[in-house]
């Protein structure tokens, strides 16, 4: 079983009265999840609406009530609903039965459909606490690997096994953290399950769902986006290659992004006429589907963008909530930052490097950045070098990208 860090804060969440939303991508392990917590419970019910047998108790709010009291009484209790996008008008359904002031904490779930994430979070405005599920992270994927031998030492680990640290680190920027995928025991069987998923994700959100025409061009733009996955996105460019008009295009990244496929990470910038002001770069949420999206799981020629991409997601699950946020820097003369996190500390400035660096040395760009923002701090990820540097008064931390905490 992988240890999923989520799993405590959804247990914490059962205190709030808010309804607890939890979205994700189809099989990130959300209904694993939903029945690990249920175990823990005396008094919760679960419902599935991709089960035909659960779905017909939600025809109406009166129907679905009587079955929860059937079930648990009036006492207090938890009710899972899974895949809640599947209910018409959801958001409204949901909305009701909270102003009913009821004894029942409700928890949902739902895949990446633009009804969840729009449509039910809007109904649901002040009465919802919002949690996003990805994939399994690098921590989590060790710990499992490690059978959470490690778990409240996983640091030292990394500094002590350094070359099970690597193999473990090739095959997550090989296959990613799809659940599946990561307890598949074979190279051949974790293929197989990356294209199950694949299409799983093109024939119920994008093709039904959201009812994409011309999904062999979405899938078109998948591939080209992971085989450029960390570069700066050039809409009309792309829109010619994948043959779709450029409004076409925007639709469908934004589908994309919705559907946690991908992120756009659009450009810092506080001088228009010299820095880049509107054209994103493009990360994929999960490795796995990058590599698989442009049909290569050898990552041995890009590794310096796959990397990046992995330095992305942890500061994605670390940064992207509330007020911080992520971007990156590059000026008209090509000067560039990988990465510019906002805290409220300020904004912190990250180059990736994947390399086992020997002395702390920045480039001319990141340089450049330094002194024209003044941060307090900087980072240099990379895979092993552990130190610091004053310029230009700020302090630049060389880091190994395991012990990244900003």
């Amino acid at each position: 079983m992988i240890d999923r860090i989520i799993k405590y804060r959804i247990l914490e969440s059962l205190k709030l009265k808010e309804i607890t939303v939890l979205t994700g991508a189809r099989q990130v392990g959300k209904t694993t999840i939903l029945k690990e917590i249920i175990e823990t419970l005396d008094n919760a019910i679960y419902f599935n609406l991709d089960i035909e047998q659960d779905s017909i108790h939600f025809h109406s709010q009166e129907i679905f009530l009587n079955k929860i009291k059937l079930e648990v009484g009036n006492e207090n209790a938890y009710v899972f609903i899974d895949e809640i996008q599947q209910k018409e008008d959801a958001g409204r359904f949901m909305k009701g039965l909270y102003d009913m002031d009821l004894p029942y904490k409700f928890i949902i779930t739902g895949s990446g459909s633009i009804e969840l994430k729009e449509k039910i979070s809007e109904a649901l405005t002040g009465r919802k606490y919002l949690l996003e599920m990805s994939t399994v992270n690098f921590e989590e994927f060790v710990n499992y690997k490690t059978n959470n031998k490690y778990k409240e030492r996983l640091e030292t680990f990394f500094e002590v096994e350094l070359e099970k640290t690597k193999l473990f680190l090739d095959e997550y920027l090989k296959y990613g953290g799809y659940p599946a995928i990561v307890t598949a025991e074979t190279i051949l069987r974790k293929k197989e399950i990356m294209n199950e998923i694949f299409v799983s994700y093109l024939t119920k959100d994008i093709s039904f769902l959201l009812g994409v025409k011309y999904p062999d061009k979405f899938v078109k733009m998948i591939q080209l986006l992971a085989v450029q996955s960390g570069s700066i996105l050039n809409y009309s460019q792309l829109s010619q290659d994948v043959g779709i008009r450029l409004e076409t295009l925007k639709t469908y990244l934004w589908y994309a992004e919705q559907t946690f496929i991908i992120t756009i990470v659009k450009p810092f910038f506080s001088n228009a006429k010299k820095e880049i002001t509107k054209s994103p770069n493009i990360y994929f949420n999960d490795l796995g589907m990058c590599n698989f999206s442009k049909s290569s799981f050898n990552a041995d020629s890009n590794d310096g963008f796959v990397f990046q991409n992995f330095v992305y997601t942890i500061l994605k699950e670390k940064y992207e909530k509330g007020l911080s946020k992520i971007n990156y820097w590059r000026t008209k003369d090509k000067a560039e930052v990988d990465f510019v996190v906002h805290t409220e500390n300020g904004i912190t400035p990250i180059e990736v490097k994947f390399s086992e660096l020997k002395n702390p040395r920045v480039t001319r760009s990141f340089r450049s950045f330094i002194k024209k923002y003044s941060p307090k701090m900087a980072y240099v990820v990379n895979l092993s070098l552990d130190s610091s540097i004053i310029i230009e008064e700020s302090e630049v931390v060389f880091i190994p990208y395991w012990k990244l905490k900003i």
